[in-house]
C-alpha cells in the first residue's frame, strides 16, 4: 500500500487561491471580500490574506466602494479581474488557415493574427514553421506590455492523443504526426486538443476569463450542460457536462461529424459511409446544390453563393440545406437521448443561416426527443462566434495559471 500524500500549507494556499480566482471569473458582478468568503466557505481572515496576494500580483483590482449597500460600518469594496498582467496564447491550424491569439484574463483579446490559406495537401512542417513565425511578434508585444504569458493551447481539426500525437486530420491530409517534432510546440509546450472541444470551451461563461454580462450570455450558466456543433468542411462536436468538456477515456469524445445517418450513403474521408459530414459539411452542401465540386466546393465564394441561392429560394440550394438539416437532426436527437442534455449550440457556418433554421432545428428536436414531455430542448447561437477554437486554445493556456496560481505568483 502506498503512503498517503500529506497536504502542506502551500498546497492548501494554492487550492484556495484557485477557488477564489474561479469564483471571481464565474460571477457576472464584482464581489467583495465578504461575498467571496461566503461563496467559497473561507474565513474572512483567510480571504483578506489571499485577496492581498491577488491584489499585489495584479490578478484582481479594487473597485469603488459600494456606499448604497452600507447601513453601518465601512462600505464593501468590490474585487474584479485586473487588466494588463496575465495572458494565455492560443494557436490553431484549421482547414481554412492558421493563426494565433493572445487573451487577457479579463477576457479582452490583446492581439490576434489569422492567415487565410487553402490547407489541403500542405506540408505540416511548413505550416508549423509559419505558425512559429506568426506567434513570435505577439509574444514580443506581450513582453513589451509587461504581460506574463502563463500558457498556451493548440487547436487542431482531428484526433489528438495525450502524448502529443495528431492521429489524423483527414481534411488536411495529415496523419500520425508527432507534434513535438515542430519547433513551436517544443518552444511553447502548448496543450493540444481537438478544435471542436476547444471551441466548446470558449462558450462556457467564466471558464478561464472574466464572465461577460451580455443578455445573450445570460442564457448559459457556468455549470450548464450542452452539445456544441462545430460546422465547417468537416463537422466536429463536443458534449459539455456541468461546465466541463467530456473528453472520453482517450480524448476522442464528441466526434458527431462521423456518426453515420445512412450506412449506404456517400463515402466519407474517414473511410465510413453516410457520415453526418457527407450531408451537412460545407463541401457536401455546395456539391449537393450544384454550385461547385472538388476543390472549388470548399472555397468561401462557393459557400457565399450557397447562402445567397438559399435566400432566393433556389430549389437545389433549398433541397441541399433541408437534407443537411435532416441529417443533423437525426444525429443531434440521438446524442440528446444518450447523454441527456437540453441545450444545443450551433457553431460554425451553419450559424450564418440565422434564427429561421435554428428555430426549425429546435422544433424538430423537441418533437423527436424521447424526453419531450418533460424536457424543453433549446438551440442557441454561439456566444463566441469568431474564431472560437482559437479563443478556447488561449483559455487552455490561462487555465494553467488559474489551476496552479502559486506557480506564478509571489506570495
Amino acid at each position: 500500500m502506498t503512503a498517503l500524500r500529506s497536504i502542506n500549507q502551500d498546497d492548501l494556499r494554492n487550492h484556495n487561491l484557485s477557488v477564489i480566482i474561479d469564483t471571481i471569473l464565474r460571477s457576472p458582478t464584482s464581489l467583495s471580500r465578504a461575498d467571496l468568503a461566503k461563496a467559497t466557505g473561507l474565513t474572512k481572515a483567510t480571504m483578506s490574506l489571499l485577496a492581498n496576494i491577488l491584489l499585489n500580483n495584479h490578478v484582481v483590482r479594487e473597485g469603488e466602494p459600494d456606499i448604497s449597500q452600507t447601513t453601518h460600518g465601512r462600505p464593501s469594496t468590490p474585487l474584479s479581474v485586473a487588466h494588463g498582467r496575465w495572458a494565455g496564447l492560443g494557436l490553431q491550424i484549421n482547414t481554412d488557415g492558421f493563426g494565433c491569439m493572445a487573451l487577457d484574463l479579463d477576457g479582452r483579446v490583446i492581439d490576434a493574427k489569422w492567415i487565410h490559406n487553402d490547407m489541403r495537401r500542405t506540408n505540416p512542417k511548413d505550416i508549423f514553421d509559419e505558425l512559429d513565425d506568426l506567434s513570435r511578434p505577439i509574444e514580443k508585444a506581450l513582453n513589451h506590455k509587461h504581460y506574463r504569458l502563463v500558457g498556451s493551447g493548440l487547436a487542431l481539426p482531428g484526433l489528438v492523443t495525450d502524448d502529443n500525437t495528431l492521429l489524423m486530420a483527414r481534411n488536411l491530409g495529415w496523419e500520425r504526426l508527432d507534434l513535438t517534432q515542430f519547433s513551436v510546440v517544443r518552444r511553447l509546450t502548448p496543450r493540444a486538443g481537438n478544435e471542436a472541444r476547444l471551441a466548446a470551451l470558449s462558450q462556457i461563461p467564466g471558464q478561464a476569463t472574466q464572465r461577460l454580462t451580455s443578455s445573450h450570455e445570460c442564457t448559459l450558466a457556468p455549470t450548464d450542460s450542452f452539445i456544441y456543433l462545430s460546422t465547417d468542411i468537416g463537422i466536429g462536436g463536443a458534449v459539455v457536462r456541468r461546465g466541463s468538456v467530456e473528453t472520453g477515456d482517450h480524448g476522442f469524445a464528441g466526434e458527431l461529424g462521423h456518426v453515420s445517418v445512412d450506412l449506404n450513403g456517400p463515402t466519407c474521408r474517414c473511410g465510413r459511409r453516410g457520415c453526418l459530414e457527407t450531408y451537412a459539411g460545407r463541401r457536401a452542401l455546395v456539391e449537393a446544390a450544384c454550385i461547385a465540386s472538388g476543390d472549388d466546393a470548399v472555397k468561401s465564394e462557393s459557400m457565399d453563393e450557397l447562402y445567397k441561392r438559399w435566400q432566393q429560394g433556389d430549389a437545389n440550394a433549398v433541397d441541399a440545406i433541408d437534407r443537411g438539416l435532416d441529417a443533423m437532426i437525426s444525429v443531434i436527437v440521438t446524442v440528446i437521448n444518450i447523454v441527456d442534455v437540453d441545450t444545443v449550440i450551433l457553431g460554425g457556418f451553419w450559424s450564418n443561416f440565422g434564427s429561421e433554421l435554428s428555430d426549425r432545428l429546435e422544433q424538430r428536436l423537441n418533437e423527436l426527443s424521447l424526453g419531450r414531455d418533460a424536457v424543453n430542448i433549446r438551440v442557441l447561437m454561439p456566444l463566441v462566434a469568431d474564431y472560437p477554437a482559437l479563443r478556447g486554445a488561449a483559455q487552455v493556456g490561462l487555465r494553467r495559471f488559474i489551476d496552479n496560481p502559486l506557480d506564478f505568483l509571489s506570495a
